[in-house]
């Protein structure tokens, strides 16, 4: 297999990880959309992935497909959201209770983003393999 198709796969496979974190780190912001205390007794924080671009090893001349990989995930640190209900066990003095700022529907339409982006990345790989596979029937007949 040439270098060219051999990089193409390993941005592919690269891509397929960043898109798994991506759904990962959606849903863990959903899980805990309403967790109002963690550990550190402050409400659950928003987490976001950062991608960056990893240049594939080789001479300047050839032509090879760049990968992504996780640079870091990081907490959004926007203000937490404010939500009156003075029965609550963490509101404050005036009956609000501080809650995560994760917005559900953002988080959705990132999942479903990721989703489609590693679906469509398991289909490049698989055209990739086919036509490998064809090359080497066509240079068997």
């Amino acid at each position: 297999m040439s270098s060219t198709l051999s990089s193409a796969i390993a941005a592919g496979a690269s891509a397929l990880d960043a898109q798994r974190t991506r759904m990962e780190v959606a849903m863990s912001n959903l899980a805990n959309a309403e967790s109002t205390r963690g550990p550190d007794g402050q409400p659950y924080r928003r987490r976001a992935v950062v991608l960056e671009t990893v240049q594939p090893a080789g001479p300047a001349f050839s032509v090879q497909a760049a990968g992504v990989r996780v640079a870091e995930v990081v907490q959004d640190q926007t203000e937490f959201r404010r939500r009156y209900e003075p029965s609550h066990p963490d509101a404050d003095e005036n009956g609000f209770v501080a809650v995560p700022n994760v917005d559900v529907p953002e988080e959705m339409v990132d999942m479903i983003g990721a989703a489609r982006a590693y679906q469509a990345n398991l289909t490049a790989i698989g055209l990739i393999r086919d036509t490998v596979q064809r090359a080497l029937e066509l240079a068997k007949a």
